[in-house]
């Protein structure tokens, strides 16, 4: 009998499958070596070009890089590095034993890399966003279907057993990713005044984590996606919980939500809303939450100057995993929250290195089930196209580029008091 965790396999032409074979501009390809033999110069790496060439000024033991096939991979970096450098992963141009490791010393110098005065060119050559990746409501749905609606069971495969796609919350003494996640989502509830009684908002309800730790509270919860594939698991998995009779999963935009919610919750879904809709977003919080209510928003953010000097481009992550998204900093979010809506900050907590560990245990879940992804109709070039995401992700927490915060807001009463 088919299940929601029996879905269909990937259509036999992917975004992966379809990289390109090496642009061809010998111009750009020798600037781009250049600037990466530049780059690497005093950083702690290893890099090995073939033939035997080494760069880098790592030691024995420093993260190692092996550049199989120099001229494409140089070639890819000149057409678009920021796009480039993931491909040639994919492609099998260069590997890496620890990718995570060998990605943390260049996210710790990500805006040094490129000599300054370089650095202005950038508009001239990166590569814009797509237009049809925009979040609309329709441009939405399409960018969150193409993630999450590859296969429950590939997401089944690297998860732990809560299914939970966000950071984990490890306290100190708490090694197991499956503890580290209700650790995180009692938090959230917590800090949302989730109890018996309460009406429930979740907005990005994934596969049913959370909304089944509040049923179990006593909540009455409405969760949203717009993964139909994620719905259809999500409530298989809050009827086998018992919670049936007290969760409500909805394929439905934030946008078209209606309602009276005394909390309203959001785990890292801010990221997919795209810049141009994060005040949208915020009002939509305000909109549903009755006076003296609490909203608790997980969000991962980068730097305010980094987000400033990036939020128009093109890269990897939006092209092959997350199209449309994009970070907010901490004073991006304090000034959308001021200007566009009633509610105010009241609490604010960063766990940017449980990110860290999360990444690093679900990469090591996702190796060890390679055999099985491949089973489910996922290819190799797939597989090193995920490995490359969780790596570089959790390289950009380890570095502390990345962090993750819960923020927690309140909605004044009446009477102004929160």
């Amino acid at each position: 009998m088919t299940t929601a965790m029996s879905l269909p396999a990937p259509a036999s032409v992917a975004v992966w499958d379809a990289v390109d074979g090496p642009p061809r501009s010998p111009m750009r390809a020798r600037l781009a070596e250049r600037l990466f033999r530049h780059a690497v110069r005093g950083l702690p790496v290893r890099v090995v070009l073939a033939g035997g060439e080494r760069l880098g000024a790592g030691g024995p033991d420093a993260p190692l890089m092996r550049v199989i096939r120099p001229e494409a991979f140089f070639h890819r970096l000149g057409a678009d590095a920021k796009i480039g450098f993931g491909e040639a992963y994919m492609v099998e141009d260069w590997d890496s034993p620890d990718p995570a490791a060998l990605l943390t010393p260049f996210a710790q110098r990500l805006s040094v890399l490129v000599p300054r005065p370089l650095q202005s060119l950038r508009r001239w050559v990166d590569a814009s966003r797509p237009a049809d990746e925009r979040n609309t409501t329709t441009g939405a749905t399409r960018n969150v279907q193409r993630h999450y609606d590859l296969s429950n069971e590939v997401f089944a495969a690297f998860l732990d057993e809560t299914m939970t796609y966000s950071a984990g919350l490890f306290r100190p003494g708490i090694t197991d990713l499956a503890t580290a996640q209700r650790c995180k989502l009692d938090r959230a509830l917590d800090a949302a005044g989730v109890v018996e009684g309460t009406r429930l908002l979740e907005i990005g309800g994934g596969w049913g984590s959370l909304a089944i730790r509040a049923a179990l509270r006593g909540a009455r919860v409405t969760t949203l996606t717009l993964s139909e594939q994620q719905r259809a698991l999500a409530v298989e998995r809050v009827e086998q919980a018992g919670v049936g009779d007290r969760v409500d999963v909805e394929l439905r935009d934030y946008r078209q939500a209606s309602g009276e919610f005394d909390a309203v919750i959001s785990l890292e879904m801010v990221e997919a809303v795209g810049a141009e809709y994060w005040d949208r977003f915020f009002a939509t919080l305000d909109r549903l939450l009755l006076p003296g209510g609490r909203a608790v928003v997980q969000a991962i953010t980068m730097p305010h100057e980094r987000m400033l000097a990036t939020r128009d481009s093109y890269t990897w992550i939006h092209k092959y995993i997350f199209p449309g998204g994009q970070l907010p900093s901490i004073p991006a979010i304090e000034r959308i929250v001021s200007d566009h809506t009633g509610i105010d900050a009241v609490e604010r907590h960063a766990f940017g290195q449980s990110y860290a560990e999360t990444l690093r245990q679900w990469r090591a879940e996702f190796t060890r089930q390679r055999e099985h992804i491949a089973e489910l109709g996922f290819n190799e070039r797939f597989r090193r196209m995920w490995e490359f995401y969780l790596a570089y992700s959790e390289a950009g927490f380890r570095a502390r580029y990345l962090d993750v915060w819960q923020l927690a807001f309140a909605k004044p009463t009446t009477d102004g008091a929160r």
